[in-house]
């Protein structure tokens, strides 16, 4: 029998609860699951990759068959050196399909063996936007039910580091 490997890519600029009930539903569905947080210099984040890749460390550290990762290349290139032939990204709403469709599509032309698999938000989690969850720290609000508190600790430190 085939060992199916997935890979779910993203920011996680900050990690969430949604991110990690996506994770344990995929850790479910393939043998292994690699997460992999995207390092692109071009791009502003909140969260350095070290940080962004300590706390998901912490939150996955109880699912055995889940590595993370920080990776500043390609996804399709990425699952082609590890062997990987599954790409699982979440959806929570049409307009995230989308966008996802399209970048599968992308990704299918770079590596054709390469597939990807889109996984539905869990309901709870549907308006669950890193964006959204930055705003509300920096609103105050309380974000408990929405990402772990280690997360709301460092996200409260950063904000009020750089005066958002």
């Amino acid at each position: 029998m085939n060992m199916v490997k997935a890979v779910f890519p993203g920011s996680f600029d900050p990690p969430t609860n949604g991110h990690l009930n996506l994770i344990k539903r995929g850790s479910q569905l393939f043998d292994s699951l690699d997460v992999v947080i995207s390092v692109n210099h071009q791009k502003k984040y909140l969260l350095s990759p070290e940080e962004r890749l300590s706390l998901m460390e912490n939150m996955i550290e109880s699912i055995p068959n889940v590595s993370v990762t920080l990776w500043d290349k390609l996804i399709v290139d990425y699952a082609q050196e590890n062997d990987i032939g599954v790409i699982m990204r979440g959806v929570r709403a049409v307009d995230d399909f989308g966008y996802e469709f399209e970048l599968s599509m992308l990704n299918k032309q770079l590596n054709p063996q390469v597939e990807t698999i889109f996984l539905p938000t869990d309901r709870k989690y549907i308006v669950l936007r890193s964006s959204s969850i930055k705003e509300l720290v920096q609103l105050g609000a309380d974000v408990t039910k929405m990402i772990p508190s280690n997360v709301e600790k460092l996200l409260r430190e950063k904000i009020f580091e750089n005066n958002i």
